[in-house]
């Protein structure tokens, strides 16, 4: 008699520290039967897994052999039709540029029952840390989240940048690092001024956390005098000039 088919949990770790990640969450790491993570994920969470639970590694890193999307939904449904209950676990939010809508329609074409418990996205987490609010009363009413890695195009940014220069709020560019002086020569071109405000953050599980700011003309130019490294964040408008930081003592 074959197992009943497993659940599999598609859970946001958050960004950063281990306890970043919800309640929920943990407690389901806690209990899985098999966990597959990410690369940017806490180590300290995998010490919460139990020590009979599967461990899989299916990170995916820009210039890194890694696992396709295709192998790891193929992952997914092997450990939940063996009966698993399976922990999907990655960085930041499961459905904010993380592939977890490509997991969740293959878990659902071969049956599997999942469900997606989210997680703090690196898109609000990473500028917070540098005080950097994404909205901001008077200063930004609106965020707009946009990725700087698509598959879409050549160069691999959006093909919208006449639209992304005209919207009001704060930009938000995830997985842009490498194409940061590109990302703002665009938004020049299509009309965004130079002195527009900016900046770079780089934090969470990034070996060296810095934040960079400046404007338009010059954030590629400071950032790559700072080292940055990636994972980073770039923010774009009035509200990355913020600096809303009062770091507490001892």
């Amino acid at each position: 008699m074959s197992a009943a088919v497993g659940t599999v949990y598609l859970v946001g770790a958050g960004c950063g520290q281990a306890d970043l990640i919800t309640v929920r969450g943990l407690r389901l790491l806690q209990n899985c039967g098999a966990v597959v993570y990410d690369d940017l994920i806490a180590s300290e969470l995998l010490d919460e897994v139990p020590a009979n639970a599967d461990r899989v590694y299916m990170g995916k890193r820009e210039g890194r052999h890694s696992a396709s999307q295709e192998e790891i939904c193929a992952k997914l449904v092997e450990l939940a039709r063996a009966g698993k209950t399976v922990v999907r676990l990655k960085g930041g939010d499961p459905f904010v540029f993380g592939r977890g809508g490509e997991e969740a329609l293959a878990l659902q074409a071969a049956g599997a029952p999942f469900e997606v418990v989210p997680g703090v996205t690196s898109a609000v987490a990473i500028p917070a840390l540098a005080g950097i609010p994404v909205t901001h009363r008077g200063v930004s009413r609106s965020f707009h989240v946009v990725t700087a890695h698509t598959a879409d195009t050549p160069d691999g940014l959006p093909e919208y940048f006449d639209a992304l220069a005209s919207l009001p709020g704060t930009l938000v560019f995830l997985m842009g690092l490498s194409r940061l002086e590109r990302i703002a020569q665009r938004l020049m071109a299509a009309g965004k001024p130079a002195d527009t405000p900016a900046a770079v953050v780089s934090g969470g599980n990034s070996p060296h956390p810095a934040a960079v700011r400046g404007t338009l003309a010059d954030i590629a130019a400071k950032s790559r005098a700072a080292g940055v490294l990636p994972p980073a964040v770039i923010v774009v408008g009035e509200a990355a000039a913020l600096e809303l930081v009062c770091p507490a003592e001892g």
